[in-house]
């Protein structure tokens, strides 16, 4: 009888091993935090910071996938405004999908996929975008959470290859989620 319990627990046990392999990796993030900009976010474990001239303020990415990567962006708003003052989460959401056309110029398609508003305890109003981007490199899943503090917006978005989604998804919306400006 012993024996028979063990070997369901070893059954059991390995079963379960091999379901976490074939899903997805577990999620385990690294505390990043600018406190002369006030704010913080998670980033998947195995990513690195790179600096990136004239472009987001931090870039973290995979050090094996390198265009899977976070960053943030903060852009100055007219002093006083309000994110729900700059539209809603479907319009702020279409404006930086439209600034992020301009910049790659023709050669990128974004699509909106998903805009909710999104109130913290404390009051703070996040919106939280999800866009799918076709570039001459194949499509690209991306998440991204803005908010306006202090006279300027900051926006925190994370992008994969939209092949890598499925694997990331769960690591990439718990990173969206921890972005936090003070």
């Amino acid at each position: 009888m012993l024996k028979r319990l063990a070997a369901l627990i070893i059954v059991f046990a390995t079963m379960f091993g091999l379901q976490a392999c074939g899903g997805s990796a577990p999620v385990s993030l690294l505390d990043y935090v600018n406190s002369f900009e006030g704010y913080q976010f998670g980033y998947p474990t195995g990513w690195v910071e790179v600096n990136v001239s004239g472009g987001p303020q931090v870039v973290f990415h995979d050090i094996i996938n390198p265009t899977e990567n976070v960053s943030v962006v903060v852009s100055p708003v007219a002093e006083g405004k309000t994110l729900e003052e700059l539209g809603g989460p479907t319009e702020v959401g279409y404006k930086l999908s439209k600034s992020i056309t301009d910049m790659a110029g023709d050669n990128r398609d974004v699509e909106l996929i998903s805009a909710q508003n999104v109130e913290t305890d404390e009051g703070k109003i996040y919106y939280i975008l999800e866009y799918l981007a076709t570039t001459p490199d194949g499509q690209r899943h991306n998440l991204a959470s803005a908010i306006v503090r202090r006279g300027q917006l900051f926006t925190f978005n994370a992008s994969v290859p939209e092949g890598r989604w499925k694997r990331l998804k769960t690591s990439l919306t718990r990173s969206v989620a921890s972005f936090s400006v003070y």
